[in-house]
């Protein structure tokens, strides 16, 4: 269909608004953990591994957000969701909408697609092209 070929010109674009709205997503995850903002109604207090992974988020999110080193950023990030699926959701349950894993998973997914398929268009790493 043509239609749907004609999109294919917007491809970068379509991909770095999926990088930039997912890392905004991403950077409130570690806001939550580290600031309480956006403000909780059940804070957790932070551990070694939960301090680790709210830094990872934040400023992981911002890197990826900005589109810079966004390939080992990504990968990190996918890794770190990985870890926290086994880590906190899977003990829950099997099922992700039984254990409150589907974020997780969704999340490492993207990473491992942005690792893949770099930051699209709107990125800092594209400085260079121009």
């Amino acid at each position: 269909m043509k239609l749907f070929e004609s999109l294919s010109r917007y491809q970068p674009q379509a991909l770095g608004v999926l990088r930039i709205m997912t890392a905004l997503q991403f950077i409130e995850h570690g806001s939550q953990k580290l600031f309480n903002f956006p403000v909780s109604a059940d804070p957790h207090a932070l551990s070694g591994l939960s301090t680790t992974a709210a830094i990872l988020e934040f400023a992981g999110g911002i890197l990826l957000a900005l589109g810079l080193f966004t390939r080992p950023v990504a990968f990190l990030l996918a890794g770190e969701m990985a870890i926290a699926y086994f880590m906190a959701h899977m003990p829950r349950d099997f099922f992700p909408v039984n254990n409150g894993g589907d974020a997780a998973i969704s999340f490492c997914f993207i990473f491992l697609y942005l690792f893949f398929a770099g930051p699209g268009a709107f990125a800092l790493d594209n400085r260079h092209d121009a």
